[in-house]
């Protein structure tokens, strides 16, 4: 069967060789544990059940997430093991089933949901995606997923094209977000703040491209207005030496930050998630070594 999953149309069989993402026929998870670092209302306080999933088909030049994201790291998984996995981390504690970037797996994933479900499975289900996405991948979705987290990394054409090979991003990832939304409506939260239902879109601001950055939330706020929360992020964190675009081998300043987040306050913005102090550390890319699976 050919892959055609997601916007790259790759059109291959995913037997025989790989796509852009990277990844075979074969569900491929590269650690599954409770995760502290996501946004208050998704980690609480006894964390987030996180599977990262290997491969990606955005693939970003400056991904925080690169050992992952090329396909390398990870261990080929059943469909039963991943099952096992969804309980396992409920019994730990976690306050949802967070699936990173699970889109091209998708097929895989939808019938482990279902029987999960079927065989009492409980917590919110977190779609956590680059959002660059079928419409119609997404509608698959419907009545699984309780939280869709996604990401808008981009309103610039070119930006995207350079830094992820996505020229067309922008607009497949808002008409996405749209689905999602439509899904879901407004967030619910439960008496604890943690959050049960909904969609919060998140936005890592990148060094040098604050302007970007503003006319991403301004086009998600004209949008969706208060029907999402925004999470604006500071945490980008250099991976490599990129030297055609030498702004990204540095930290986000905190007067850049600051731009960013006044501009949002500026214009209205009340339900999102702003990060302070010194979060661009090591500590927010967690081991993929294979924990838990």
């Amino acid at each position: 069967m050919k892959c055609n999953i997601c916007p790259r149309q790759c059109n291959i069989d995913r037997s025989m060789s790989q796509g852009f993402c990277a990844s075979g026929d074969t569900i491929r998870v590269a650690r599954a544990a409770l995760h502290m670092w996501e946004e208050p209302c998704i980690s609480g306080e006894t964390g987030s059940g996180t599977v990262f999933f290997s491969g990606c088909n955005l693939r970003c030049i400056f991904c925080q997430n690169m050992e992952i994201s090329r396909g390398s790291a990870g261990k080929d998984t059943s469909t039963q093991r991943l099952k096992e996995i969804f309980f396992e981390l409920k019994d730990k504690g976690a306050n949802n089933i967070n699936l990173v970037t699970p889109a091209h797996f998708l097929d895989h994933i939808i019938p482990v949901l279902k029987q999960a479900k079927d065989e009492g499975l409980d917590l919110p289900i977190v779609y956590n995606t680059s959002a660059y996405e079928k419409v119609e991948s997404i509608k698959k979705l419907k009545g699984l997923i309780d939280v869709y987290l996604p990401d808008c990394k981009y309103y610039d054409d070119r930006l995207a094209l350079n830094f992820s090979s996505a020229p067309d991003y922008h607009k497949i990832a808002m008409n996405a977000i749209e689905e999602m939304v439509r899904q879901t409506e407004k967030c619910v939260f439960d008496d604890k703040g943690i959050i049960k239902r909904g969609v919060i879109v998140r936005h890592m601001v990148l060094p040098g491209h604050t302007a970007d950055s503003i006319k991403v939330i301004d086009s998600l706020y004209e949008r969706f207005g208060d029907d999402i929360y925004i999470s604006i992020m500071s945490q980008y964190t250099p991976v490599k030496s990129i030297d055609e675009y030498s702004e990204l081998n540095r930290r986000l300043t905190k007067r850049e930050y600051k731009k960013v987040t006044d501009h949002a306050l500026l214009i209205g913005l009340t339900n999102g998630f702003i990060q302070d102090g010194e979060v661009a550390l090591e500590s927010f890319i967690p081991a993929f070594d294979c924990e838990g699976v």
